[in-house]
């Protein structure tokens, strides 16, 4: 399945999303319109998924999630410098 009909947040995604100030449609976006999806390198059931954010001066969001669920569950999101201008 390449894009998601439902996404859950964990407790812990939705606690991050809050203090990083990044709006559910965002993570909602990346996961649907990812440039990027890349595997975990330490857990097989989770992906990570890239795309720039225009809002936000096109830094890339990661959003980390596991797609292996139904639906799937996102673990964690951030802007990653790493790949600013990259995608």
């Amino acid at each position: 399945m390449d894009r998601p009909n439902r996404f859950l947040l964990t407790n812990h995604a939705s606690v991050i999303l809050r203090e990083r100030d990044i709006p559910v449609e965002w993570v909602r976006r990346v996961l649907t319109h990812a440039r990027l999806r890349l595997p975990d390198a330490e857990d097989p059931d989770l992906l990570h998924a890239l795309a720039p954010i225009a809002e936000r001066e096109d830094r890339v969001l990661r959003v980390v999630y596991n797609g292996a669920t139904e639906p799937w569950r996102v673990v964690t999101a951030y802007f990653d410098r790493a790949w600013r201008g990259l995608l």
